[in-house]
């Protein structure tokens, strides 16, 4: 699926699309537009047709591949991007009428997701999502299919390299499920290891390209890739930050979001997007510049909606407004923060936003103890609130975050 046939040359591409009224068809095209271009190609122009439905042969019709082949020939077009999933036989029927390479708008996004991989785990979940993808289609591909070689234990009916290329796919789809299943329990038992050690976790999630990363270096100084690119992360990335209360969480970044994103895609990433599920505030990140900004939130507030995360205190974060021109045209709500990630305009509020939903509520507290009251002092220091102790000519000075239920026992030596 790479889109580069060498090093040298990058690829020109026509980008083709259908209307068919059940969704933004402008919109998804000019998305389609930045995916051609983060992964490599050059978008020379775009074809849309509106139908009822996609055509079962050629998905736009005969008349329009007629108009797309002349197209191709007297512009040199080496690749053919259809925003929409195409079936083995719309891929195979195109491909003959116009001699040019074909990808559809699911094959565009895997092959990005090959690019932006680091992590092994990451490597893998992309691997079994082509491999899903692929399989079905392998059935396009029989002219460049030719029988196994001749010789002994290949005579007689024998088996054809499409027969052989599928057994090997669903093989390696096994092992590849098992050693991704391992993986997930190994992230369990870590999951399990934060709560039983008291740690928060708070999960950055939103639409591609909304400033998650950036949002993500401002706060924690981590060092995650940051670009004006669709996908520029897509492994998930974990950063320990200390509240102005003092309170330390573990913040998580994860992959952005698209439009349309296909259903066994969010499969094959579902154990990283499990780690937003499972967090104990999620940061719902949106590009205030954007004109789409409210069908971006409307996407991943579906997908939280989807992974169970109705309970959990989400914060809508409307990111880069100094680009905004008028941010109080943006919805106001309560939980929703305004924000610059790149300079850093509105990080205090944020933080704010992030104590007040704590899954706990904390005190700050120092106390000036008897000593006759060191018993209290060894009780804060088992709850793992104690930050320093100090033994004075007055008593022991303490410094801790006391839980709710405590504080009846501390208020009275506070100073």
């Amino acid at each position: 699926m790479e889109l580069y046939e060498n090093k040298e040359k990058i690829q020109r591409a026509l980008l083709v699309g259908i209307d068919t009224g059940e969704y933004d068809a402008e919109g998804s095209m000019a998305e389609l537009y930045e995916l051609a271009e983060s992964a490599g190609a050059e978008p020379v122009a775009s074809i849309m047709q509106k139908r009822d439905k996609p055509d079962g042969a050629t998905c736009v019709g005969s008349g329009r591949i007629e108009e797309i082949k002349e197209f191709c020939i007297d512009n040199d077009i080496d690749l053919l991007i259809f925003d929409t999933e195409l079936t083995p036989t719309q891929i195979r029927n195109i491909e003959e009428e116009t001699d040019v390479r074909i990808i559809d708008r699911t094959m565009l996004i895997l092959d990005i997701f090959a690019i932006r991989a680091r992590t092994n785990e990451g490597k893998l979940q992309v691997e079994l999502a082509q491999l899903k993808y692929l399989m079905p289609r392998l059935s396009g591909k029989g002219r460049e299919m030719s029988r196994l070689g001749g010789g002994v234990g290949t005579r007689g009916p024998g088996e054809t390299k499409l027969e052989t290329d599928k057994r090997h796919i669903r093989r390696r789809i096994e092992s590849l499920k098992d050693e991704l299943s391992r993986m997930t329990d190994r992230r369990e038992m870590l999951r399990s290891r934060r709560k039983k050690d008291g740690i928060i976790t708070v999960a950055i999630v939103g639409y591609t390209n909304a400033g998650k990363s950036t949002l993500m270096n401002t706060l924690t100084d981590a060092g995650v890739l940051s670009e004006n690119k669709l996908f520029a992360t897509l492994d998930p990335t974990s950063r320990a930050l200390q509240l102005p209360n003092g309170i330390s969480v573990m913040m998580i970044d994860t992959v952005g979001l698209v439009r349309r994103l296909p259903h066994h895609l969010v499969e094959a990433f579902r154990s990283t997007l499990e780690e937003a599920a499972l967090a104990d505030i999620i940061l719902n990140v949106c590009d205030a510049s954007s004109p789409e900004y409210k069908l971006h939130l409307d996407v991943t507030n579906e997908l939280l909606r989807d992974l169970g995360c109705a309970d959990r205190p989400i914060i809508t974060i409307f990111n880069k407004c100094d680009l905004v021109g008028n941010p109080l045209d943006l919805p106001a709500a309560r939980d929703s923060v305004r924000i610059c990630a790149k300079n850093g305009a509105g990080i205090d509020e944020l933080l704010r936003a992030v104590e007040e939903n704590l899954p706990v509520r904390l005190r700050k507290y120092t106390l000036m103890l008897p000593f006759d009251k060191a018993g209290i002092s060894a009780v804060l220091r088992s709850a793992g609130a104690l930050k320093s102790e100090e033994y004075t000519a007055d008593g022991i000075k303490v410094e801790a975050l006391v839980s709710e239920e405590l504080w009846h026992m501390v208020d009275e030596y506070s100073i």
